[in-house]
């Protein structure tokens, strides 16, 4: 009888923490926009720089823990990390001035998410999972989903009725006690355990059926090689482009919609509405990449995203509520698929052996890129009273992403669909 996989309980892990990273490092600001820009008198501008400047330290947090993760394993950084995110949202509650908003929020948090979140998970998960690496990186990526779903309308509830300091020490709270059980059951890598990723059997090794795994190990790229590659420097572009849309509406649907004379339940229930779809689709997004092309996959998901964005501004502009949900709703089915999409992407270019140490180095150009969207977002309203000029640039940024994925060359990929052992060039 074959026994559990240890693998799965890296995806709950993975579930729990991108939760707490993500959610708590970009779904709840929205809510505290309003509450704190009227009490210090800052501009949006303002405000939202600290999440620019998180992305900047999201990136170079991953640079820095990168190749440690390879050597170490994720349960190290995600410890530390749960602590350092609790006592920054903390801290949080007793701010009085911008100087300290941009450097609790921007610096301390976003260290603490970054060492619990998307990199330290999906390195973990691409070393214990080859050929459902697809399916397990969507699966753990839904945590991300949830935390959109619920945690908008809840933040907005308890900064409405308990005040926005109160509310920091409520979710720092909440972070730090669902992050340590979870880093407890990460370990770094199968063959530590006298395991194989996708939890195959000595049995099944031995007839072939791991060769997949054998194979990404065995072509694996290190950091300077993989920056010789041309497909690396692509990569970073299609995806940095892609996800400016997501740090932009992250930050900006609320006040978007509240401008737009909406309340602010409903206006924090956009974000809750896009992430239902991009939720729900995860698992389909994951059997799919593990079944048809993923990087075309990625720039169908590019697409949807850009043309959602274009259908929320004009929607919103002629009133008609109907479309504005209908645009929540397609946008989240656009970002359901960018994680794993993204994920399993660089691991099939590049190989799972030194793989925090390529997504890493990745990170400082991808990020760089995403986070000048929200300030120039932000920007551009203190400018011209509205969003609709610089959304719509930012949906543009995606349909380019989309036409960058898919006109990409596969030749850089590993494809374990039909699996060649004779030795392979590796060309950008």
């Amino acid at each position: 009888m074959r026994s559990f996989y240890y693998g799965y309980w890296i995806v709950v892990a993975g579930f729990v923490t991108q939760f707490v990273a993500v959610g708590m490092a970009n779904y709840v600001v929205g809510s505290f926009m309003i509450p704190m820009t009227e009490e210090f008198g800052w501009s949006r501008a303002e405000f939202t720089a600290s999440r620019s400047i998180g992305q900047l330290v999201f990136a170079a947090t991953g640079f820095a823990i990168g190749s440690h993760i390879d050597r170490l394993g994720g349960r190290p950084f995600m410890i530390a990390g749960g602590f350092l995110l609790a006592a920054a949202m903390f801290y949080l509650s007793t701010i009085q001035t911008l100087g300290e908003w941009l450097v609790v929020n921007g610096l301390m948090l976003t260290m603490g998410a970054a060492m619990i979140g998307n990199l330290v998970v999906n390195v973990s998960l691409g070393k214990w999972f080859v050929e459902r690496r697809g399916k397990a990186v969507a699966l753990a990526g839904m945590g991300i989903s949830l935390a959109g779903i619920i945690l908008p309308p809840i933040t907005t509830f308890l900064v409405d009725n308990f005040g926005w300091r109160d509310s920091w020490r409520i979710l720092g709270l909440a972070a730090l006690l669902l992050t340590l059980p979870a880093a407890s059951l990460v370990r770094r890598s199968p063959e530590d355990y006298q395991l194989h990723p996708d939890g195959r059997t000595e049995e099944e090794v031995s007839s072939g059926l791991g060769e997949a795994a054998r194979l990404d190990f065995a072509r694996s790229m290190t950091r300077a090689q993989a920056m010789r590659t041309l497909s690396f420097y692509l990569l970073v572009m299609a995806f940095g482009l892609f996800q400016i849309s997501i740090t932009v509406m992250l930050t900006q649907t609320i006040p978007l919609m509240t401008d737009a004379n909406y309340s602010r339940l409903v206006a924090s229930s956009m974000i809750s509405l896009a992430s239902i779809p991009a939720f729900l689709s995860k698992p389909l997004w994951g059997v799919m990449i593990d079944l048809y092309n993923p990087r075309k996959l990625a720039a169908l998901g590019a697409a949807v995203t850009g043309s959602s964005v274009m259908l929320i501004v004009f929607s919103i502009s002629a009133d008609v509520d109907w479309l504005v949900y209908s645009g929540f709703l397609l946008m989240g089915l656009g970002w359901g698929g960018l994680l794993p999409l993204q994920e399993v992407i660089w691991a099939s270019f590049f190989g799972r052996r030194y793989l925090g140490s390529v997504r890493s180095m990745a990170m400082p150009f991808t990020f760089g890129m995403s986070a000048l969207g929200p300030i120039l977002v932000a920007w551009y309203y203190d400018l011209a009273g509205n969003y609709d000029l610089a959304l719509l640039v930012i949906a543009l940024c995606n349909l380019f992403s989309a036409f960058m994925l898919f006109k990409l060359r596969d030749s850089s990929a590993m494809n374990f669909s039909s699996i060649d052992l004779a030795p392979t060039k590796i060309e950008p």
